[in-house]
C-alpha cells in the first residue's frame, strides 16, 4: 500500500496531495501542469517533500517531521519514463540487466525468462535501441524494471510519444503486465480512455490539488 500526504512548492505551483493507492494499478489523471509528474518524482525520490510523508507497505521512504528521506536507490521503486531511456551502446539483453546490476541483485533466469515471455521480447535480445520500435523500447523499459525486483513501478506517460498503432500494440502487454507480475504500479495519464483499460483506482489533479479519487468511474465526472 501507498499512502501520501504532502506539500510541495515549485516556484508559483503549490502540490498538496493526499491519497492512499491501495489497487494494482493507480491511475494519476489531469491536464499537463496539475502536478502528476512532480508527485511520481517525490514518491521516487528525485525531489524531497516541504511537508509531510510518503510511505510504502512497512517502508516510510519521506517523513519531514522525523526528517526521513530515503535515496532513490533504496526505495526499491522501478521509473518507466516516456521515452524510455535505454543505453544505445547496450544491447536489449544487457538493458534489461542494467537494474538487476546495479539493485546489487542475483542473477535470477527463472525471472528473467518469465519477464521476456510476458512482455513478448524473445526476438529482440540482441538488438540495440535504435533497432526497435517506440513500442518494443517501452516494453523493454518495462521489463528492465520489472527485473530490478521493484515494490512499486511508476509510469510517465509511457504512451505519450508513442502514435495510435503503437499505443494498440503496447496496452495489452501493460494490461498483462497488471495481471500477471502483480507488480504495484502508479500510472501517469492525461489520457482517460487508457486510464479506463488499465486503472484499478484513479486520483484526478487539477491546479496541483486531488480534487476527486475513486475507481475508473470518477473518469466521468472529470469531463
Amino acid at each position: 500500500m501507498l499512502k501520501i500526504d504532502i506539500e510541495k512548492r515549485l516556484g508559483d505551483f503549490t502540490l498538496e496531495a493526499k491519497f492512499e493507492g491501495a489497487g494494482l494499478v493507480t491511475g494519476l489523471f489531469g491536464p499537463s501542469g496539475a502536478g502528476k509528474t512532480s508527485l511520481i518524482n517525490l514518491i521516487a525520490g528525485l525531489t524531497k517533500p516541504d511537508r509531510g510523508s510518503i510511505a510504502l507497505d512497512d517502508t516510510m521512504l519521506d517523513d519531514t517531521a522525523a526528517h526521513i528521506h530515503l535515496p532513490p536507490h533504496r526505495r526499491r521503486i522501478g521509473y518507466v519514463f516516456q521515452d524510455a531511456r535505454l543505453f544505445p551502446h547496450l544491447n536489449v539483453r544487457q538493458n534489461l540487466d542494467y537494474g538487476r546490476r546495479m539493485n546489487g541483485l542475483a542473477s535470477d533466469p527463472q525471472r528473467e525468462a518469465g519477464t521476456i515471455a510476458l512482455l513478448g521480447i524473445g526476438h529482440l535480445l540482441d538488438r540495440r535501441p535504435a533497432q526497435l520500435s517506440g513500442g518494443e523500447k517501452q516494453r523493454i523499459a518495462l521489463g528492465r524494471a520489472l527485473l530490478a525486483k521493484p515494490k512499486l513501478i511508476l509510469l510517465d506517460e509511457p504512451l505519450g510519444s508513442l502514435d495510435e498503432e503503437r499505443k494498440d500494440e503496447i496496452l495489452p502487454y501493460l494490461i498483462r503486465l497488471r495481471d500477471k507480475a502483480r507488480v504495484p504500479m502508479v500510472y501517469v495519464s492525461h489520457d482517460a480512455g487508457e486510464l479506463r483499460q488499465l486503472a484499478t483506482k484513479v486520483a484526478i489533479l487539477k491546479r496541483g490539488k486531488i480534487v476527486a479519487e475513486g475507481g475508473v468511474e470518477v473518469l466521468d465526472k472529470s469531463a
